[in-house]
This record gives structure tokens, C-alpha cells and sequence, in this order.
């Protein structure tokens, strides 16, 4: 399992991200096939190394034509590029450039035309849905009405598509975001000047209840991009409890702080298979056996990672029930959202909470009545293995024998 942390003491940006994975190990040439595959004109790519306060790190620079190419002229980390903010040139400069505008469907159907992986398309399409959404609530405006300015969009596109293909080229199954730092101050854009964190990144990250820190450094270390890819793609806002560091990807910023402005993404090896989890509790005494057996359905339709009912005794002297449901950080909102619809509860109680799981996997064993379903535990050099019970019970239905036979036979040919 490929598991990344990513350490953002100085915020996080779209080119920042694909520079960190980059160095981290992603395939340069599967990269630049994939963006060059896009319908794009008007920009090339530059990949070079740079120093950040004296570290040696990646330098992501998308050049737009017929713009000016040094850092100084550049955004803190990328080119804005919602529908309100343009090509900036250091906050200050008056330079205009066409207003062409894509909205997210225009913006959608460029990266649907290349020629990027399913799974690169499918994490390309929710951090560009997710940061128009953010944008959509910031302007009050709908979210197919959201245009992204011609320059910044080309920016958008590019940094969006390149964290994608990265990410599925390192195969991430589980990504961590932690010490997530924003600037103070204001930045320029069109209307004058905007807040900082601006309003869609603090959109961003109150929507996925992401932890941040506000540091006295003046300027934007968050952008929008680079928020829409943390909210997109978090499993949780801290390292696992334990871990093993395999590699270390840095990515640069363009401004230079007073800190090194870089980003650290880290390939984690998780020791003992441990991680983080978060436990939901929810008293219920008014709750009939029919409605609290509806609501665990549809907590396990909604991928938590377990939910259980225990037998308590309330206030009154009223028997009732303690609902409790395992899931991960990013699935609070989600949590608690179908508690307050699916039961009657009030209020509900969080729980950080550690656990340590054994590495699993399913696989097909035969056996005289057909092909079967079996699954491997392994922990350290201890393996147990099980028949798959919904596979065993098809097989003893259509065999016509017991399920105990059933599984004791695929078992039996499994070890």
C-alpha cells in the first residue's frame, strides 16, 4: 500500500503539488504525455531545479506564450484563476490579457479529450468539481455559472491534471495532509483586494474541516488549487501513528518567505498496518429496532469502515442503545450528517482513535462445486485464512449442501 503525507508548513499550490510528486518519483514522460495530449494551446512546461533557503528542490513552471517568464512576476505559488482573480504579476502590475472564459464543463471536456488514465481522469474531474463548488459558494453564483479567466484556467488545467496523472503514477492509496500553514494579509485581484486565506480556500477547508494555522508571514500560501486538491484527496489530517519515511518528494514555491517555501511529500511505510480513525457515538432510547437497523444500512451503504449497536442503560432507567460508527477524519460532515437524518439522536460525540489491522486481500480458490471467494489475513508472519461468506453461501445454495461444508472446502484449497 502506497501511502503519502503531505507537510505543508507553507501552504500548498497546484504546481507546488505536481513539483513535490515529481521529485518524489512520478514519471516525467508519462506526465508530459499526458498533459501534451490535452487540447491546450498557448503554453509549454518547464521542470527544473531550484533552492529554497538553501534545499535543493523541483521547480513546476508552466509557461504561458507570449507572458512574462521570470519568478518575480509570478503568484506566490501559481497563476490564480477563478473567475475573479487574474494574472496578477506580483499583486501590483497592470498588465491585462484576454478575458476569454471556461466554465467547469468547458473545463471538464479539455481534460475528457486527453489522454489520461481512468483513474488520473476520475481524480482530475473531483478537484476541479470541488474547487468549482467552492468557488460557486464564495461568489454566490451557480456552480455551471463559475468561469475561470482564459490565463488562469490554462494554469488550472495544467496544475490540476498534472497532480492527477502523478498521483495515480505513484499509485497513492491513502493521502494524509498535516501542519497546514496559510499567510495573512491580502492579495490583489480584479475587484481590489481579497482576504487572506481568500474565500474559496477557506471554503475549501471548512468544508473538509481541515486543521490550519494562520502565520504573520504576509501573502497567499494556500491557493485555491492547491486546497481543492487537499479537500479532494484527504484521508485524514495527520500522519499515521507509527510509520516508516521510504522517500521524500519537494516541491517549490515561487515566492520567496522568510521560511523555505516548499512543499514535503512523504512515502510512508505504515508500521504494523496502523492508522487513524474516528469513532461516532450516539445514545438513543426512542429509536425502534426497524429505524436503528435502517440507519446501519445506510451508514454501511455510505463506506464507513464499521458501525455497531450496543445495549445501554439511560436515563430514567430507559433501555437504549449506543450507536457506534468507525470512520475516517474526512468522513465526519458525512457522519454526522446521517445520524441527525437516519436516527433520532440530538447530538452525537467524536472520538479520536488508533488501530492496527492486518494487511488483507480476496482471492479466487477452486473447488469441486466451481470458482470461490477467499480472503488472506497476514500480521508480522502470522496468516489466516477464510472463505469469503457471501461466495460460500452462493455455493451451498446452488449445491444444494451445508455452508459449513461449503466453507471448510474452500478452506481446505486455499492454504
Amino acid at each position: 500500500m502506497t501511502t503519502l503525507y503531505f507537510e505543508c508548513t507553507s501552504g500548498i499550490s497546484g504546481d507546488m503539488t505536481a513539483a513535490a510528486l515529481l521529485d518524489l518519483g512520478a514519471d516525467e514522460k508519462v506526465l508530459r504525455d499526458a498533459l501534451e495530449s490535452l487540447p491546450l494551446d498557448g503554453w509549454h512546461l518547464h521542470i527544473a531545479r531550484t533552492s529554497k533557503c538553501g534545499i535543493d528542490a523541483c521547480d513546476f513552471d508552466v509557461h504561458l506564450e507570449d507572458q512574462p517568464h521570470d519568478h518575480e512576476h509570478r503568484h506566490d505559488h501559481e497563476h490564480p484563476h477563478d473567475h475573479e482573480h487574474h494574472h496578477d504579476h506580483d499583486h501590483e502590475d497592470s498588465h491585462h490579457h484576454p478575458h476569454v472564459h471556461r466554465n467547469l464543463a468547458d473545463c471538464l471536456a479539455i481534460l475528457e479529450a486527453g489522454k489520461l488514465t481512468p483513474k488520473a481522469m476520475e481524480i482530475a474531474r473531483r478537484i476541479f468539481t470541488i474547487l468549482a463548488r467552492a468557488e460557486s459558494k464564495a461568489h454566490g453564483v451557480p456552480v455551471e455559472e463559475v468561469h475561470f479567466h482564459e490565463v488562469g484556467a490554462v494554469d488550472s488545467i495544467i496544475d490540476i491534471a498534472a497532480a492527477a496523472v502523478c498521483l495515480d503514477n505513484l499509485g497513492a492509496e491513502k493521502i494524509y495532509f498535516g501542519n497546514i500553514r496559510e499567510g495573512s494579509g491580502t492579495v490583489w485581484c480584479q475587484h481590489g483586494r481579497m482576504p487572506v486565506p481568500v474565500p474559496a480556500t477557506l471554503n475549501l477547508l471548512t468544508e473538509v474541516g481541515a486543521p490550519f494555522t494562520i502565520s504573520n508571514v504576509e501573502g497567499e500560501m494556500i491557493t485555491p488549487t492547491g486546497a481543492a486538491i487537499l479537500a479532494a484527496m484527504a484521508d485524514g489530517f495527520t500522519p499515521p501513528a507509527a510509520m516508516r519515511v521510504r522517500r521524500v518528494g519537494i516541491g517549490a514555491g515561487k515566492k520567496d518567505f522568510p521560511h523555505a517555501n516548499i512543499l514535503r511529500v512523504y512515502e510512508l511505510e505504515e508500521s504494523s498496518d496502523t492508522d487513524r480513525v474516528l469513532l461516532m457515538e450516539a445514545n438513543l432510547d426512542d429509536s425502534t429496532g426497524e429505524e436503528l437497523g435502517y440507519a446501519m444500512e445506510k451508514f454501511l451503504q455510505a463506506g464507513v469502515l464499521d458501525c455497531w449497536a450496543e445495549p445501554i442503560q439511560m436515563k430514567k432507567n430507559r433501555p437504549g442503545v449506543k450507536l457506534c460508527v468507525l470512520g475516517r477524519e474526512s468522513d465526519k460532515e458525512m457522519l454526522a450528517n446521517l445520524a441527525f437524518v437516519h436516527t433520532s439522536t440530538i447530538g452525537v460525540r467524536w472520538f479520536p482513535a488508533e488501530r492496527s489491522v492486518c494487511r488483507r486481500e480476496t482471492f479466487s480458490v477452486d473447488t469441486p462445486w466451481g470458482p470461490a471467494q477467499a480472503k488472506r489475513s497476514v500480521w508480522e508472519d502470522h496468516v489466516r485464512v477464510s472463505a469469503e461468506f457471501e461466495s460460500a453461501k452462493a455455493l451451498a445454495e446452488s449445491a444444494g449442501l451445508s455452508l459449513r461444508e461449503v466453507m471448510r472446502e474452500i478452506e481446505k484449497n486455499a492454504k
